[in-house]
């Protein structure tokens, strides 16, 4: 399926706070989740150091206790028993299992990988920096042992589901999602992202169904697996073979070793996409598009085929403000993409913002305005007018002067 979708975002260049300077302004946690990338060398005298949380660790079986003492540096060390109950994914790099803590009877996630003692992991320190009801929550971390090999747990918060099942088990049913779904969905994802790219200033690289975990009940969703996260400096280069094939940003495609925030954007496009279509899409860009991904790009050898317009690919199944929102995304010149910020505001989504709007079910919308004041600094007054219902105004307003 090849497709073309033009944007009004021509020349224009972005504040800090992401918006355009122009006036145009139950699956288990995927086996993907596991997939890290171990950099900053350090020892690992200095890493034990570091880290937050120090433990004396034994081998980690299913049906068996972990028991380890948790503490910080100059406090009491408390002793916690995790019971593991079995795993729900596996990889190149370790393990995630369900676990049960002994003491309080929480259900966790634990992250097992092999530590390198040469390096720090990157993504213990990126997620020891997050905060957010759209992203999923690291509780502690320990080392432990196993064979003589040095491996690092992440225990992290529990969610049963992810929007990969979700969407599986509809497309088996030849059903496609409930359209609010999608809306909750995409927006969740956008805001998560708003937060991670302008509050924390990392790009997560690695979007996709199987790292969005959901609640099957309130369906507050969850983005996990920060284990390609990186914090982007313009002029460094980044790898370009990242994130999963299906949801990777065309600039990636041609190499770009340059890019930024966007090829989230981009990957965000193509869940809602798939989301509404029950299918991924595919497109041939033009070879002005190839200059704007990679100017260094030369070998041309895409065959020129006619693109087909969304009206077309969506065949006049979805309101215009679907098809207009997707189109931002799907923008192959990385700068004329949407931002995540931008993307929250967008008409789309005014259904959320209606306080009479309800879950198919009757029940009441997932939290999606409880703002910090963190994620609303530098942002124009108008802007949050947009951003945040009158009726949740005010609850905003408290939590940002008690916060």
């Amino acid at each position: 399926m090849d497709f073309t979708c033009m944007g009004n975002g021509a020349g224009s260049s972005r504040s800090a706070n992401g918006f355009k300077s122009s006036s145009s302004s139950v699956d288990w946690i995927s086996r993907e989740m596991l997939e890290m990338r171990l950099q900053d060398k350090m020892d690992h005298a200095e890493d034990r150091e570091s880290d937050t949380s120090i433990v004396d660790g034994v081998r980690a079986e299913i049906g068996h206790a972990i028991r380890t003492t948790v503490g910080r540096s100059g406090q009491s060390r408390q002793a916690v028993s995790y019971i593991g109950e079995h795993v729900v994914g596996t990889g190149s790099f370790g393990v995630v299992f369900q676990a049960k803590c002994r003491e309080t009877g929480e259900i966790v996630a634990i992250k097992k990988v092999l530590q390198d003692k040469r390096y720090k992991n990157r993504e213990l320190q990126i997620m020891q920096m997050l905060d957010h009801p759209n992203v999923v929550a690291l509780k502690t971390s320990f080392f432990s042992t196993d064979k003589e090999e040095l491996y690092l747990n992440l225990v992290l918060e529990f969610v049963p589901e992810t929007v990969h099942r979700i969407a599986r088990n509809y497309n088996r049913m030849n059903q496609r999602m409930p359209l609010v779904y999608v809306k909750l969905y995409t927006y969740q994802i956008c805001r998560a992202l708003a937060y991670i790219h302008n509050c924390i200033g990392i790009c997560h690289r690695d979007i996709k169904p199987q790292n969005l975990l959901l609640n099957p009940h309130t369906h507050q969703l969850k983005l996990c697996d920060f284990g390609s996260a990186k914090m982007l400096v313009k002029g460094e280069p980044n790898v370009s073979y990242i994130c999963s094939r299906y949801y990777r940003a065309p600039e990636l495609i041609f190499g770009a070793t340059e890019y930024t925030t966007a090829i989230d954007i981009w990957s965000t496009g193509c869940v809602m996409a798939e989301l509404l279509l029950g299918q991924v899409v595919l497109g041939t860009p033009t070879r002005e598009e190839i200059k704007c991904m990679n100017p260094n790009y030369i070998e041309f050898k895409f065959p020129q085929i006619k693109p087909h317009p969304w009206h077309k690919v969506f065949q006049k199944r979805l309101p215009p403000e679907a098809v207009d929102l997707v189109c931002r995304f799907f923008q192959y010149s990385p700068n004329l993409r949407c931002t995540a910020l931008e993307a929250c505001i967008h008409p789309f989504f005014d259904e959320l913002r209606d306080p009479d709007t309800r879950l198919p079910n009757g029940r009441p919308l997932p939290p999606l305005f409880n703002f910090k004041s963190q994620e609303l600094s530098d942002i124009p007054p108008d802007v949050i007018k947009r951003l945040i219902p009158e009726h949740s105004r005010y609850q905003n307003l408290f939590m940002a002067l008690h916060a």
